[in-house]
């Protein structure tokens, strides 16, 4: 036996740095045509209006954080995982920003090719005529008693008349006319998504830029334009506080009006309007769906209330005239209101503070000790308070609510119940430790917002603008008409020629309008001829 000799092993041959650059550069090429195609960018819309739900589902911490609150005690194990998931932080959260970007991204990368390469079919001449037209679905083949000449100057001039483009070009094989009209459909499709694309960037400039404030104004009080004198403020990623319009309102009567049925029907306000602090007051009227306007800034009224007024006697023989707050409504039949009055100082040296919880009955009804409200209508109003006497916690370090109480501090017998009553107007009351109560009557008091949206107007262009692509994309039909005219000899007639003309057309949706545009065409070249070949498929 013979030693077998073997070759010795080849390494593993590596590929090289340029071809790994080569295949990395197909594959992202690969993944940038499938993103920026149409059918990706209509995926990513349908997505992103999915991923929208959440926001309209659950509640959200930038709008409402006292309902998130709520939702986390009734729902202490749910709750946390959907917060993990970012279903309170919707439209902030990193997957709802990931597929806004990437349907910005996939309709850039789509619209700007197609756009550019419109434009330019734009001004192009219509395409040359095929050489096969009998291939087309459409078509027609007649002699005609004209010459090449004239029957290529009806053709152009019929299809001219009938808003087509027309190319007329001459060739070895006779006269060919390109004829083509509906570009505006491609226009209309072009204007409909680009539209689309600026409504999706207004709408994140609104967000960026825009800011939305609330606040709850008595009769005879008024605000500034600021977010420290908000109740509450939602404001964007790019808003400055110390560029905000620096408007003054005044609330200087609100007016309610009412069914017969006691429900609110309409809400009225008179304001007063300053420029800036100091500056003239410009009196002015607003109403729910009639805001006030002003460089962008928009007042809305979206509410109202009563401010009930009381008179609190300390038994020192200190006055406090004019306290008040505003009670939110509980019930919307009946406008039966919950409030708090709060006085964090007595200014006896103490320390002590003075609150009356109360409800608000603007026609109230007493049924078994128990105050209840029958109507919306300030006919008969009422209030039951209870008074509170010592620590009201509003140093503490932990927020509250101006609308309640610190339940802590009472809890802790830091905060002390001194009595309670039912009052009409004008009624007084003598709590256990002396204090005096005596119900003066109730101001109204509206819900006012302020709203700042630089998007707005090309919100409303660009919704303006898709509907017309929408349109046109819908309504215009894309035609196009070929013709090829030719002359021949006639055997035994010296110069006299026969003219023949084929015709072939195209329609996009359907071939019903080219096959009677052709007829149409036939017919006038021959009076009332008919066709002496046709093929349709």
């Amino acid at each position: 036996m013979t030693d077998l000799q073997t070759r010795p092993a080849r390494p593993p041959s590596t590929p090289s740095r340029g071809g790994l650059l080569h295949r990395g550069g197909r594959w992202l090429l690969r993944r940038w045509r499938w993103l920026t195609s149409m059918r990706t960018a209509v995926v990513l819309l349908f997505l992103l209006a999915l991923a929208a739900v959440p926001g309209s589902l659950f509640p959200q911490r930038s709008l409402t954080p006292s309902a998130v609150a709520g939702f986390f005690r009734e729902n202490p194990d749910l709750a946390p995982v959907l917060d993990r998931l970012g279903m309170f932080d919707v439209f902030s959260s990193p997957w709802f920003s990931a597929i806004y970007l990437l349907l910005f991204i996939s309709l850039i990368g789509c619209l700007v090719p197609r756009s550019i390469e419109h434009a330019r079919a734009l001004r192009a001449d219509p395409p040359p005529v095929p050489r096969h037209l009998h291939r087309l679905p459409d078509h027609a083949t007649e002699e005609v008693p004209l010459t090449a000449e004239a029957a290529a100057e009806r053709l152009e001039a019929d299809l001219r008349s009938a808003r087509f483009r027309v190319a007329r070009r001459d060739t070895a094989a006779g006269v060919e006319i390109s004829a083509e009209r509906g570009r505006m459909k491609e226009t209309g499709n072009l204007v409909f998504h680009l539209s689309l694309l600026a409504l999706l960037v207004a709408l994140a400039g609104g967000k960026l830029w825009g800011y939305e404030g609330s606040i709850l104004v008595t009769e005879g009080d008024g605000f500034c334009n600021s977010f420290q004198q908000y109740d509450r403020h939602v404001a964007g990623a790019l808003v400055d506080p110390d560029t905000l319009t620096p408007l003054c309102f005044d609330l200087e009567d609100f007016r309610a009006t009412y069914e017969l049925n006691g429900t609110p029907a309409s809400f009225t306000a008179d304001i007063g309007v300053q420029a800036e602090p100091g500056a003239p007051t410009e009196q002015t009227t607003i109403g729910v769906n009639d805001p006030f306007r002003s460089d962008g800034d928009r007042l809305y009224v979206t509410g109202h209330g009563f401010t009930p007024l009381f008179t609190v006697t300390l038994p020192d023989g200190q006055v406090f005239e004019q306290l008040s707050a505003p009670f939110l409504p509980r019930d919307s039949a009946t406008f039966a209101s919950e409030g708090v009055v709060k006085l964090p100082d007595l200014g006896d040296g103490s320390g002590d503070g003075f609150a009356l919880e109360g409800f608000f009955a603007p026609t109230g009804l007493v049924q078994g000790g128990v105050l209840t409200s029958v109507d919306a209508r300030p006919l008969n109003p009422q209030v039951a308070v209870i008074g509170y006497r010592g620590y009201l916690g509003l140093d503490s370090g932990t927020p509250q609510s101006v609308f309640s109480l610190d339940q802590r501090q009472i809890d802790v017998g830091a905060l002390n119940r001194i009595g309670e009553a039912n009052l009409s107007v004008g009624e007084s009351a003598t709590f256990e430790d002396g204090t005096v109560v005596r119900f003066d009557g109730f101001r109204e008091f509206a819900a006012l917002q302020v709203s700042h949206d630089p998007g707005q107007v090309g919100v409303l262009i660009s919704a303006i603008t898709m509907l017309l692509g929408l349109l046109a994309t819908l309504l215009v039909r894309r035609e196009r008409v070929f013709a090829r005219i030719t002359g021949t000899p006639v055997p035994g007639s010296g110069d006299e020629r026969s003219t023949t003309v084929s015709l072939a057309g195209l329609a996009r949706g359907g071939s019903g309008d080219v096959h009677e545009r052709l007829r149409g065409l036939s017919t006038s070249l021959l009076g009332e001829g008919r066709l002496t070949q046709r093929h349709d498929s």
